[in-house]
């Protein structure tokens, strides 16, 4: 998907329509479809014909391509998981593990990224999916956290918590309890920069819903969003959508607690005995 969309970039910039190239390649229109959506496997001597129609003469751009193209046609880490994980969630972690930058809003629960596995278990049993599938969908979180963690120092989550998903119980209040000591850890780390939204402000824009949206340090793949609902997900990749979403989620950041306060809201939550009294 990211070559195709690279490619699709390219062929947009020097004004050839898809027609246009499939006939220059000897190929049908649909198999150039295909290939700029990612539904179709790269080969060696397809991307060298791109590279004369397209006129990629950098040496840098062309490696950069053959290296995505490489990717694409490999098994990718999370494949054992395939066969319990839907489509949206398999492409939601392609993309998170090529981020150079992750933000997200979840107003009902935290981030998967910041879930202990007893509160991901917790989550993920509200779901339909049988105890099988539920435990490879928890161990497929606790897989992506790891992955996480051990990515570049310069790769970073930045999350907006609804102060009313610190309140909503998943669990024993041990686990909840476990979870907040989890946020405050993480909170130390330059990589976590959390912010919590006020419940009771009620000037939040938190309207937006379910948010996360990719940054990608290579110009190759432009900003991606993605919203989660009931039964799947929605990605969104038109640059005018994916804008509205940022900014919306740039005016929800800014109108949170800071990181210092947000931090202190959690351990006054932990500290007042909430989820004892739950």
């Amino acid at each position: 998907m990211v070559l195709g969309s690279a490619l699709c970039a390219r062929r947009t910039a020097i004004g050839l329509k898809q027609e246009e190239v499939a006939r220059l390649l000897g190929a049908s229109k649909s198999k150039v479809s295909r290939i700029e959506t990612g539904q179709h496997q790269f080969k060696e001597q397809d991307l060298a014909r791109f590279f004369g129609i397209y006129q990629v003469t950098d040496p840098l751009e062309q490696a950069q391509l053959r290296e995505l193209a490489e990717e694409a046609n490999q098994q990718p880490w999370w494949q054992p998981w395939s066969a319990v994980a839907p489509k949206h969630l398999q492409a939601v972690v392609s993309f998170e593990e090529m981020a150079q930058r992750i933000r997200v809003y979840e107003p009902l629960h935290l981030p998967g990224l910041l879930q202990t596995k007893a509160y991901a278990r917790a989550v993920i049993a509200g779901g339909s999916a049988d105890v099988y599938h539920r435990q490879a969908l928890v161990d497929l979180r606790m897989k992506r956290q790891q992955r996480f963690e051990a990515a570049s120092a310069d790769k970073k989550l930045i999350c907006v918590i609804d102060e009313g998903s610190l309140k909503r119980r998943y669990g024993t209040p041990q686990v909840m309890q476990e979870q907040l000591e989890r946020l405050i850890e993480l909170a130390g780390s330059p990589r976590y920069l959390i912010r919590v939204a006020e419940q009771d402000r009620y000037d939040l824009p938190v309207h937006i819903g379910s948010t996360t949206i990719w940054d990608f340090s290579a110009q190759i793949l432009p900003d991606i969003a993605y919203a989660e609902v009931f039964d799947g997900g929605l990605i969104f990749q038109d640059e005018e959508q994916v804008d509205k979403r940022t900014k919306a989620f740039d005016r929800l950041r800014r109108a949170s607690l800071s990181p210092q306060r947000s931090i202190q809201r959690i351990k006054d939550l932990l500290n007042s005995g909430y989820y004892r009294r739950a």
